[in-house]
């Protein structure tokens, strides 16, 4: 008999991680040097979120994005197991499709932040697929169209949990 329940799972952001791949850009633009072939380097917009699994029997409900300020956020899951001793994330260890979630100017708080129903389905079940074998997931968070500056509060996905 399995019982079902509510788990909210929340995207933290990871500064140490955001920095160390900060300061690979930093010194190859101070070196004039060049990403290595299929390097995928941090923009300025960007920063290092994780998602740590409190369970890993999991199956995707909903989602849950809260933006308390207009603009738009673009979740990139990846499937790199970052470590302390960073191996540069590469271009082919980017997970598609993308969350993309957004907030247009004079929409009142109440209303749902918007977002691509098919693409956040899809990639909500891969969350709920890499959790099986995972215990932390990192993803790069872009903030964009005035999304830059302020804190959103990520608390999505839901998931259901299977008893």
């Amino acid at each position: 008999m399995s019982a079902h329940s509510t788990l909210q799972l929340h995207f933290r952001p990871d500064p140490d991680l955001t920095e160390v791949m900060r300061q690979r850009v930093c010194s190859l633009q101070q070196r004039r040097g060049k990403r290595q072939d299929g390097e995928r380097l941090l923009q300025d917009h960007e920063a290092v979120y994780r998602l740590d699994f409190t369970q890993q029997a999991l199956r995707f409900a909903h989602w849950d994005v809260r933006l308390k300020h207009p603009g738009r956020i673009t979740l990139t899951a990846t499937s790199q197991l970052w470590t302390p001793d960073l191996t540069h994330l590469m271009n082919r260890q980017l997970l598609e499709p993308v969350g993309v979630f957004w907030r247009d100017e004079g929409e009142p708080d109440e209303m749902p932040v918007h977002h691509y129903e098919a693409d956040a389905q899809e990639f909500g079940e891969r969350i709920a697929e890499m959790a099986k074998v995972r215990k932390t997931m990192y993803f790069l968070l872009a903030f964009e169209q005035g999304g830059k500056g302020h804190k959103p509060e990520i608390t999505a996905p839901q998931e259901s949990l299977l008893g």
